[in-house]
């Protein structure tokens, strides 16, 4: 129950966010719009407001804003109508109309983390030398070291910070290392030999080796208050360190530094939305910006159907001064089509496979 309403909630917040920035442009530069629809298919209840069909559909995997006269095959209109219809509208607008989709999921996601630095500060690591895992099989794990342990000195040095417990163990040689370490009030004097192993990035590419014992620094925060600049200022670095990682992400992918079969799905939205929620509120909230920022950089994909297809070809109008053919633009929009498809295929073999391991 949890899991489906988390996902309702994300997913249906954020499709709203993504195609109200369509509606918006689209209203602001005078075209009408024929439905906003939530979801695709068959219809489930809707009202018509005006010249629009306000609708939720039947299938919550996206959304889209129909607008007269949007379509390549739809561009010729009657002369009383032209003012209305998106296809006669001049390029920088139909190109504001277009972006403004995945720039609202990037306003979105900063707005987000905004009221909650706001209201719930600004998160900070606190810097300690307690162990928050042990891996299997590492030195650490052979030496007794446990979960919670605080280290408290290494070789007659005493730590105050992680820093000076990675410094030891990288500067150590492969010498044995004497540590003490303070666990349920009691200091406990282990022995332990560092081995060299690969330093990896979170994408799992080796980027360094050296001297480890195996262990991950616990992760404490400590929220400190800030005001409307600071709030705003965190807010705008969170945002575009998610943009930057997903579009590292997708760079991977493309390299086949992360693997296919790592691609999921609505089902794993699903199951991490559920996830995140039973975490606790902030947990969903950061949860939401990332995808809300994976959906808008997804977007930008130029892909024909995606609105990144679609800049493409109002890009190649504005250099040569006239739309593309109309037949070169249906024939890639089918391909388009052809090509999402196939990936949603893809992922959803990927989310049951999942479930079935």
């Amino acid at each position: 129950m949890n899991t489906a309403f988390s996902f309702i909630l994300v997913l249906g917040l954020l499709i709203f966010v993504h195609e109200l920035g369509h509606f918006v442009f689209a209203k602001l530069f005078g075209v009408r719009v024929l439905k906003f629809s939530l979801g695709f298919g068959p219809r489930l209840f809707g009202k018509v407001i005006g010249d629009t069909d306000y609708v939720v559909s039947a299938i919550p995997l996206g959304g889209y804003v129909k607008m007269f006269g949007e379509n390549p095959d739809e561009q010729d209109v009657p002369p009383g109508t032209r003012e209305v219809s998106f296809a006669h509208k001049k390029v920088w607008q139909r190109f504001g109309i277009v972006f403004a989709g995945p720039a609202f999921n990037f306003l979105f996601t900063l707005v987000l983390f905004f009221f909650l630095f706001l209201f719930n500060g600004v998160p900070e690591s606190i810097d300690t030398t307690q162990v928050g895992r042990v891996n299997e099989s590492s030195p650490a794990a052979q030496a007794g070291v446990l979960d919670n342990d605080v280290i408290v000195e290494i070789n007659g040095k005493i730590t105050e910070k992680w820093m000076d417990v990675l410094n030891a163990v990288k500067d150590s040689g492969g010498e044995k290392l004497s540590m003490v370490v303070l666990r349920d009030g009691k200091e406990v004097k282990l022995a332990i030999i560092p081995q060299v192993d690969d330093v990896k990035n979170i994408y799992g590419e080796k980027v360094d080796e050296r001297y480890m014992i195996g262990i991950v620094r616990y992760e404490e925060l400590k929220y400190i208050p800030a005001g409307p600049f600071g709030a705003l200022e965190s807010a705008a670095k969170q945002t575009w360190g998610f943009v930057m990682l997903t579009v590292t992400g997708f760079v991977k992918i493309v390299q086949r530094v992360i693997p296919m079969s790592e691609l999921g799905g609505p089902i794993l939205i699903a199951q991490i939305a559920g996830q995140q929620m039973e975490a606790g509120w902030i947990n969903l909230m950061y949860f939401m910006g990332l995808l809300s920022v994976n959906l808008g950089v997804l977007n930008l994909l130029p892909i024909p159907v995606l609105d990144g297809g679609h800049l493409m070809f109002l890009s190649i109008e504005s250099v040569r001064r006239k739309p593309m053919d109309e037949r070169a633009q249906i024939i890639a929009q089918q391909i388009g089509i052809a090509l999402l498809g196939t990936l949603m295929v893809f992922v959803f073999y990927n989310d049951i496979l999942r479930l079935f391991k």
